[in-house]
């Protein structure tokens, strides 16, 4: 064991250490197992509702499985942040390393977790990025199971978000304004996206001369305060909102995170693969949606006497209802194909 580690050391340990949580069992909280198939179809749709306890745990527990690692013993310890960012970080070492470590459920939804730190915060390449995909180890019920990980690089993930969404016009990328003089609780770091707003042929014109007047790379993103000037001069020519979808983890379009993503999809867990139970569930999801949204269209033209509009509704519930039963119908012969989940005792109702 080394009397001391360096920046680098601690990230690659580490990393090499996250990696070995891939197919790991986290003792944290148990869904039984569903005793009817009625209560199995049931349990697929709400099970989604888990995902943000259950990621914060295993969030907060990846952290004291770093510290049982004999690599770290004497040398420094993982820490949680909460709030700040990254979620750890390695007290004892300069540059800190740091992990900023996100759970993802893939039968829930896309990856939502967002990454808008600029690429400003990066420049010591020591805070790295560790996904942890899972699901209950019986895909409805059971222990989280890690599926797959991946750990890259901060710096790799915010500049693909930048060289991603940066298009001006159209789309800009701006940094935050110095914060440095306030207390640390109000500093900033987080970049922001802007989606251009309708313009005329005239505006757009006047702003792409600006544009070119920055010379061949100027459209090229940058963090520098050279650049953001002039980024702020081109919003003071045209109409921009921001965008409240900026910088989601699912749509950067990182190479590696792109990979990770279409492996853990293709993952075969009991007999068919993520895709294949995300697309079963989602079916019987959207016509529970479609169903909810018809009888309450339907209870509001009831209540305005708008008799067209009854009838409209009333034939989307039938139409919802029906296709509901069939998708219902699919995951009751699934479940019980794949996870044994029949009819069971009534006797073990009441236990």
């Amino acid at each position: 064991m080394p009397s001391a580690l360096t920046t680098k050391q601690a990230i690659d340990v580490a990393t090499e250490h996250l990696k070995e949580l891939s197919g790991h069992v986290f003792d944290l909280l148990t869904v039984s197992k569903p005793i009817t198939p009625d209560a199995a179809v049931n349990l697929s749709k709400v099970v989604s509702k888990l995902s943000p306890l259950l990621g914060n745990l295993i969030e907060f527990n990846t952290v004291e499985f770093l510290n049982d690692k004999d690599d770290f013993r004497g040398l420094g310890e993982w820490r949680r942040q909460d709030p700040g960012f990254p979620d750890t970080v390695f007290d004892g070492i300069t540059p800190t390393p740091g992990f900023e470590i996100k759970a993802w459920f893939p039968l829930a939804t896309e990856i939502t977790a967002r990454f808008k730190d600029s690429q400003n915060h990066f420049r010591d390449d020591n805070t790295y990025v560790c996904m942890l995909a899972w699901l209950p180890e019986h895909i409805i019920y059971g222990k989280p199971y890690i599926l797959d990980v991946v750990v890259v690089s901060g710096a790799s993930v915010a500049r693909a978000r930048d060289e991603h969404y940066h298009n001006p016009p159209d789309y800009l990328v701006l940094e935050p304004e110095n914060t440095a003089a306030r207390t640390r609780n109000l500093q900033q770091t987080n970049t922001n996206g802007y989606k251009l707003q309708e313009v005329s042929a005239a505006a757009l014109a006047k702003a792409q001369e600006l544009i070119e007047s920055w010379g061949a790379n100027g459209s090229s993103y940058s963090p520098t305060a050279d650049y953001q000037t002039k980024l702020r001069e081109l919003m003071g020519l045209l109409p921009y909102r921001l965008d409240t979808n900026y910088a989601k983890m699912d749509r950067i379009v990182h190479a590696e995170l792109e990979a990770f993503k279409t492996r853990v999809m293709n993952t075969q867990v009991h007999g068919m693969t993520v895709r294949e139970w995300d697309r079963l569930f989602r079916a019987s999801n959207k016509w529970s949606a479609a169903l909810a949204k018809a009888t309450a269209a339907k209870e509001k033209a009831e209540e305005q006497v708008d008799l067209d509009s009854v009838a409209r509704a009333e034939a989307q519930e039938q139409t919802a209802a029906t296709q509901l039963e069939r998708s219902d119908q699919t995951v009751r012969q699934v479940l019980a194909d794949r996870l044994g989940i029949t009819e069971g005792d009534p006797e073990q109702l009441l236990e």
